[in-house]
């Protein structure tokens, strides 16, 4: 264990941890990003960004994505299991031919299918199935999901020097009383509670009349705004509102730092 200083503390390269949800465009982001790039592929979705020139690499398993994560994040030297010295070796015999020391940013597309395909596996696991009935217990394999998802989540927020956004499905719903509200389409609520307190940033991108009068897409970046779309900036260098445009927010954020 170390004590950092303040100046130490100010030299380091630190990567932004951010969120985006919203409907149609979250892929094309890709296009405003000059920094090497991976995007982690979960819904065979670049067809929109074909000429995109950036690396891909394609996920559809939960224990793929474990091991990526566990690969770009590191060792968490609180695990025995998961993330630990062991998952670390073994993932890296598995991905023998993946280099991803020189990527800058992890665009992860998305987490609203990476969480269903994590809850498929949760309904797998040995703890989802009831002691005495050996019957499917659907809370115990939501319970596993939280737990998987936090954890996968916290591996990516602790890697200090590249970017990491993951984007996601901004969904619409009504209460009892009629009352609409917009929440990231993710699988099991505690996920959806916890995403702020894990990440820098929760950005919503929704269409909005620009001063030609024509519909835009804009990033929503504050939690109190007109419409209560999901939203934080921790970083404190963001407008309420702010161009769709990835690459400057960055630019925007760490110029603050």
């Amino acid at each position: 264990m170390k004590i950092i200083s303040a100046e130490e503390r100010l030299k380091q390269q630190t990567g932004v941890k951010m969120a985006i949800f919203g409907g149609i465009g979250k892929t094309s982001l890709l296009k405003t990003l000059s920094e090497p790039t991976l995007c982690l592929d979960f819904e065979a979705g670049l067809l929109a960004v074909q000429d995109w020139l950036g690396d891909s690499i394609s996920v559809r398993t939960w224990e793929d994505a474990r091991d990526i994560a566990c690969l770009i994040g590191g060792v968490n030297p609180a695990s025995k299991s998961v993330y630990s010295q062991r998952h670390y070796d073994s993932a890296k015999a598995k991905f023998k031919d993946c280099d991803f020391s020189k990527y800058k940013c992890i665009f992860i597309d998305s987490i609203t299918i990476a969480s269903k395909i994590c809850l498929a596996w949760c309904k797998n696991q040995p703890e989802s199935f009831s002691d005495k009935s050996g019957k499917p217990d659907i809370r115990a394999a939501y319970g596993l999901l939280a737990s998987e998802m936090s954890s996968w989540l916290n591996q990516f927020q602790h890697i200090p020097d590249k970017d990491v956004i993951f984007v996601g499905l901004l969904d619409q719903k009504a209460d009892d009383y009629n009352k609409t509200s917009w929440i990231p389409q993710i699988e099991g609520s505690k996920t959806t509670v916890e995403l702020p307190g894990i990440l820098d940033e929760v950005i919503s991108m929704v269409p909005m009349k620009g001063e030609s009068g024509k519909l835009e897409r804009k990033f929503i970046c504050h939690t109190i705004n007109a419409n209560m779309y999901p939203a934080k900036d921790r970083s404190g260098c963001l407008n309420e509102i702010e161009d769709a445009h990835l690459g400057k927010l960055l630019a925007k954020i760490k110029k603050g730092k």
